[in-house]
């Protein structure tokens, strides 16, 4: 085998032992709630009510508010107008960590134009809060009196909950933080908060076009070049021509889409007639509701069904005209719930289940990730002229997808947030991906700014042991046009857990994808458009959410573009080629030299392992399995302890051209000076000359071996049919083993027996003809 050097440190993946859970660990496993995280301790207030307060205003009446100060750090309540009973029921989480003074203070106030009227206050000693750890219940609010800038007791009462508590309190996700006090509005700090996301459920629709009936074509006096053209939403296919040219065209032709529930747009379908090259006439529409079309499990066809053609489609609300009479066309339209509707590379998914709930095996175990923090961090943007950094993380996994809460301005931030996944097939990635937030005030959205990638990690299930705690620390490379980059490192803890390890290694025998992917396969070129349409479908419904998973994000954990041409990727998987043949190549050499004697002790032994495998042939496979399992027990001293990582060397990201970066990061179609194109069209050619001249040499060595018998050279052909009936009479009087034995000393013949020209065989298979004659 061929053995990279390894990457450099920098770029390596390092080990950690975190104080995960507090310290309680039992064994290998870690017990309770948030285990594989640290802890982190927080003080939380929270402000539920207030009555009787005073009215401060010449009207008498009140706009309360309440202020939660502790050292520098001031978080305000809503306002609530003319009311002396408000309810506000919010939560203020402060860092323990960042604990500048002894005294909580809690002060209610009345808002005013000019300067905000005191109504009274509350302090609480930190040494006299309690502490709470959940699964211990949510402590009761109490009410306070509230007191006067004297210490006098004020008018009014206040009900408040304070308690020390960590981030694996219910309070915690919704709660203001005191790290984040300079984001301001309700956008913003919806768009800090951490968040589960769901995909939306996707199906394959499949439109089997048959034929039309009673068409009425403008032009009465030539044949109709009749066509169908399908609308879904973003999508929009159209089948050939018909052959039968006619007002009764038959297609029975298959259009693919995605879509998406709950289904907002119908299907629109259209025929429409070629009258000239770049003009068509619409003969008829129909639309069709998705949420009555039938969704089919299985391979067995579902009924077909006639659709009236309109002139105009009717949008609801609208009064249907009648109709004596109308243009039908006849189709087979169903939602395919057998299929698994890719939306991700088959290379890394993380999902692999079939559309229908019904057809989803049980899981065979559970997979829990803890974001715990990241270090040196690179500034992402400038803010009153220095750098900063607001990272959050998105993990995803099947249809389910996390984002951690926004750190502001930290290039050292801590989550330690954790999430749990079912796992229903061991041999799927979970990807985590590191992002800039460009959203921290609602004014952003405007302005179309992005958020900006950080770097990304993948984690295949399968590299894991089951029940083990993997905590890494996982270099964030991202791949400029200038080169590759180290934006900062990511500090994880995995573990995945295995309900029934005979139902996993039973997973194992199973096909990849569901069965309708085998029994009724899609092309190649439609599994590429509907990926896309995936993508965009999956990306604009998360961006709809509240806050948006935005579609940068999406595309960048979905990969998209992936797929698009890289020289760097291209010598990648060549070099990648070369090293799954190494190890053929390694055993063609040491079989070379034996053949040359060039350790006659070893040589001797081959010989006399020869001759036994002759004589018992039904050794031979006991032994190649045998030698096999040995060969496993020997490399289970040096098994991978560690996950997989992303590999700058093995990607050839260290090694580029940078003008080949800028050629990956062009955009398509191409952006760049013709001088530059014109150079990488050359470039290509000169390659694809390469790779057309190793493609002609391997059809030439199959043409020979088709001219043996084809009589296209009748005395090279005469000669191998003579030599035929010769060899078929040889071995039919001499026993196989003395044939064997006589092959195999022969091609292990010493050197001095040996010629330096090529053998006979060679010779003769060389000067067969091929084709190449005939190209031109």
């Amino acid at each position: 085998m061929m053995h990279r050097p390894p990457p450099p440190d920098d770029f390596a993946l390092k080990e950690t032992n975190p104080h995960l859970g507090g310290g309680k660990v039992s064994g290998d496993k870690l017990t309770s709630t948030y285990d594989l995280v640290e802890q982190m301790q927080y003080l939380y207030v929270r402000v539920v009510k207030a009555k009787d307060l005073p009215g401060k205003d010449v009207t008498g009446s009140c706009d309360p508010y309440v202020e939660v100060k502790l050292g520098n750090y001031l978080g305000k309540t809503r306002v609530f107008e003319k009311k002396t009973n408000p309810e506000w029921n919010q939560v203020f989480a402060f860092s323990k960590d960042r604990l500048q003074a002894s005294v909580l203070e809690v002060t209610v106030k009345d808002k005013d134009v000019v300067k905000d009227d005191f109504i009274g206050k509350v302090f609480f000693d930190l040494n006299e809060v309690p502490k709470r750890v959940p699964p211990d219940s949510p402590l009761a609010p109490q009410w306070y009196r509230l007191e006067d800038r004297q210490g006098n007791k004020a008018k009014g009462e206040l009900m408040l909950a304070v308690w020390m508590g960590t981030q694996a309190d219910e309070a915690f996700p919704e709660a203001w933080h005191s790290d984040a006090a300079v984001v301001s509005g309700a956008d913003g700090l919806a768009n800090i908060r951490s968040k589960v996301y769901l995909s939306p459920k996707l199906w394959y629709l499949r439109v089997n076009v048959i034929e039309a009936q009673d068409l009425l074509p403008g032009d009465k006096g030539r044949y109709p070049e009749v066509f169908v053209r399908a609308i879904l939403g973003n999508q929009a296919l159209r089948t050939r021509v018909s052959v039968a040219r006619g007002i009764n065209p038959m297609w029975n032709e298959d259009l693919m889409f995605v879509a998406a529930e709950p289904f907002e747009e119908p299907l629109i379908l259209s025929v429409e007639d070629r009258v000239a090259p770049n003009k068509d006439e619409v003969l008829g529409k129909c639309a069709i509701p998705l949420q009555y079309v039938d969704r089919r499990l299985d391979h067995k066809p579902v009924n077909s069904r006639w659709f009236n053609l309109e002139k105009h489609v009717i949008v609801e609300g609208e009064k249907k005209k009648e109709t004596k009479f109308s243009s039908r066309i006849h189709m087979r339209i169903c939602l395919e719930g057998g299929y698994h509707v890719l939306d991700e590379s088959t290379h890394y998914s993380s999902d692999l289940r079939p559309t229908a709930k019904q057809l989803w095996k049980s899981s065979i175990g559970v997979l829990e990730l803890g974001i715990l923090n990241a270090q040196g961090l690179m500034p992402m943007k400038t803010k009153d002229g220095r750098g900063t950094t607001d990272a959050y993380c998105v993990a995803k996994y099947g249809q389910k997808w996390v984002r951690t809460r926004t750190i502001i301005d930290s290039f050292a931030p801590k989550w330690n947030e954790q999430y749990t996944w079912e796992v229903f097939d061991p041999c799927t990635v979970i990807t985590i991906g590191v992002f800039d937030n460009w959203h921290l005030h609602g004014g952003d959205k405007a302005s179309g700014a992005k958020d900006s990638k950080i770097g990304k990690v993948r984690i295949r299930l399968s590299t894991l042991e089951t029940d083990r705690v993997y905590t890494h620390s996982y270099p964030l490379l991202v791949l400029h046009s200038n080169g590759v980059k180290k934006m900062g490192e990511i500090h994880l803890a995995v573990r995945f857990t295995c309900s029934s390890l005979l139902n996993m290694m039973h997973m194992y025998s199973h096909p990849l994808l569901p069965k309708m992917h085998y029994l009724h396969p899609l092309t190649v070129s439609q599994l590429d458009s509907l990926r896309h349409q995936a993508t965009q479908i999956v990306s604009m419904r998360l961006g709809r959410a509240e806050p948006p998973l935005r579609k940068e994000v999406v595309e960048y954990m979905l990969d998209v573009g992936s797929h698009m041409w890289s020289m760097r990727r291209s010598k990648a998987n060549f070099f990648r080629i070369m090293n799954v043949l190494s190890g053929l190549i390694a055993v063609g050499k040491w079989f070379d030299q034996i053949c040359n004697w060039k350790n006659p002790i070893t040589t001797v032994l081959i010989h006399i392992l020869f001759i036994i495998l002759v004589l018992y042939p039904e050794l031979i496979l006991p032994t190649i399995f045998l030698y096999l399992f040995l060969i496993g027990v020997w490399y289970y001293r040096w098994r991978p302890r560690h996950p997989p990582h992303m590999d700058t060397r093995l990607s050839h990201a260290d090694s580029s051209h940078p003008d080949e970066l800028d050629e990956e990061f062009d955009t398509f179609p191409t952006s760049r000076p013709s001088d530059v194109v014109r150079m990488r069209y050359d470039r290509l050619r000169s390659i694809a000359g390469r790779i057309q001249t190793v493609v002609g040499d391997l059809a030439t060595q199959g043409e020979r071996l088709q001219s043996l018998l084809s009589w296209r050279d009748p005395r090279a052909t005469a000669l191998f049919v003579i030599f035929c009936l010769v060899a078929a009479i040889v071995l039919y009087v001499t026993p196989f083993q003395v044939v064997a034995l006589l092959t195999g000393f022969y091609i292990l013949r010493h050197p001095r027996f040996r010629h330096k020209l090529p053998s006979v065989p060679l010779n003769f298979f060389r000067r067969l003809p091929a084709r190449t004659d005939s190209m031109l």
